[in-house]
């Protein structure tokens, strides 16, 4: 090797380590940040002839294992549907309440048993009446809040559909651009490593919300598919399409045409449909459950629940002096019954003194015109067992013979499965995705003792190559002096 060829390598070596640095201080600053694969500078002999003249960058390679990015990305659209199912249960669980903690519509439902059992004891209290009355509205509280909360939470979920939309359609845009530039740039380079980095975050954007694979393209590009062979991207975006619900009602549903699906250039992609391009999970799978299944069921339960207790207290034979077929205690404001009627339940003007009516009718009779013996119990008895009597229920899941208390009971129940059945389901995602994540970032992300130890190895390998030139310029200046 002649002295200039010996300075050409160790020059050659000189630029290569402190692109090897920048790539490996890169890689340190970047350890933290999302979706960030490690990097790594390919290198080979440069020739000059047939001789060697030391080595040269052919680009950049990226760690990134994509079978194992590509199983992570699956399991984050279960493990999306999983936290948002278990958490609104959650919060459908806690305002219904439990027997076991005495709260909630449970603890209402109780506290009319009770009072009713008082002023059945001492039908000559008006005290005890009125406190009758304040259960009576206490119950019919809890109905319309509950209804409310059913009504709330479907509105909530139409309308983060709606937000989940755009942000997936944002991201395949996104993805579009980005495969546009790829296929015009060198993709070994470190501004294409960044913008494949980038590119992959869009697909993570994107699998939180629903399930899709990348498929590659030439020149660098991917097209963008669920796993039910729709695509959302190939070339151009394609734009998913939702229409949001402004004003949000209790009979509104998806079979109605009140609601509105997810579609693809006319295809349905709608979680639940019977769509082959259906979304299976994720965020828009929970969602679509929540609005359309889940909340619907619950509303009907407290329906079922009104229209039982309604109906426990118009039986004619409890009492002689109303009209017959005319409602008893609690009363449906519209007479309508059906979908809704949680929501319309209210108590009998005839016992309410702030709308014209008497405590004094729990007793005596709901069309009686004035008071009657204060020591008659017949009609408080008949309430009360009409109220505690085993009826036998088969109405929106609720199934079996049930007091009020026991049914009420049996509906806290029914929710509170709901809640541990989504919990488990959430562990056990949750386990999956924390290990999938964690063998990704060990196979993609950076290590930064590793990193490190390189930085050392590169500044030995700069100073290596700093002496080479070193020696050889003062050969070159020896042979001068010669």
């Amino acid at each position: 090797m002649t002295l200039s060829s010996a300075i050409n390598s160790a020059k050659s070596g000189l630029q290569i380590t402190s692109l090897r640095a920048d790539i490996a201080a890169t890689n340190v600053s970047n350890a933290s940040t999302p979706g960030y694969v490690s990097r790594a500078l390919v290198v080979s002999e440069k020739r000059v002839g047939e001789s060697a003249g030391g080595v040269q960058a052919i680009g950049i390679s990226r760690s990134q294992n994509y079978a194992l990015t590509a199983e992570r990305r699956s399991l984050s659209s279960d493990y999306a549907q999983a936290d948002m199912l278990t958490s609104t249960w959650k919060t459908i669980s806690a305002q219904i309440g439990n027997s076991s903690e005495g709260t909630g519509l449970f603890k209402a439902f109780s506290g009319l048993e009770s009072t009713l059992s008082d002023l059945a004891l001492s039908p000559e209290s008006s005290s005890n009446a009125s406190a009758v009355l304040r259960s009576a509205k206490s119950v019919v509280q809890e109905f319309h809040a509950l209804s409310q909360m059913v009504n709330s939470l479907r509105a909530e979920a139409d309308h983060e559909i709606a937000n989940g939309v755009d942000t997936v359609n944002s991201a395949l845009k996104t993805i579009q651009d980005i495969n546009g530039r790829l296929s015009s740039m060198d993709r070994s380079s470190s501004q294409a490593a960044g913008l494949i980095d980038e590119r992959n975050r869009a697909l993570d954007t994107i699998s939180e919300y629903m399930p899709v694979q990348a498929v590659d393209r030439q020149y660098g590009t991917i097209d963008v598919i669920t796993p039910e062979g729709v695509y959302l991207l190939s070339g151009t975006a394609r734009k998913i399409e939702f229409s949001p619900t402004a004003a949000f009602s209790q009979g509104d549903t998806l079979a109605n045409g009140t609601l509105s699906g997810m579609t693809v250039d006319g295809i349905s992609i709608t979680p639940g449909s019977s769509s082959y391009g259906a979304v299976s999970s994720g965020v828009f799978g929970a969602l679509f459950t929540l609005r359309d299944q889940d909340l619907p069921a619950v509303g009907a339960q407290l329906d079922a629940l009104a229209s039982d207790l309604i109906t426990r207290f118009s039986d004619d034979a409890l009492d002689p002096t109303k009209t017959p077929g005319e409602q008893g205690i609690f009363v449906d404001s519209t007479g309508a019954g059906g979908i809704g009627l949680a929501s319309r339940i209210s108590v009998n003007t005839a016992i309410d003194p702030d709308q014209g009516g008497g405590t004094w009718r729990l007793r005596d009779g709901l069309g009686a015109t004035t008071p009657g013996p204060t020591g008659n119990t017949t009609i408080l008895n008949g309430l009360l067992g009409a109220f505690k009597s085993a009826n036998p229920v088969n109405s929106a899941g609720i199934q079996g013979s049930f007091s009020s208390v026991e049914m009420v009971a049996q509906f806290a129940s029914l929710a509170g499965q709901s809640r541990i059945q989504n919990e488990t389901v959430l562990s056990s995602t949750s386990s999956q995705h924390a290990m999938l994540l964690g063998a990704e970032q060990a196979q993609n992300g950076v290590d930064v003792d590793s990193q490190m130890q390189d930085l050392l190895l590169i500044e030995q390998t700069y100073a290596a190559n700093a002496r080479v030139i070193e020696i050889a310029s003062q050969m070159i200046q020896r042979l001068m002096e010669i």
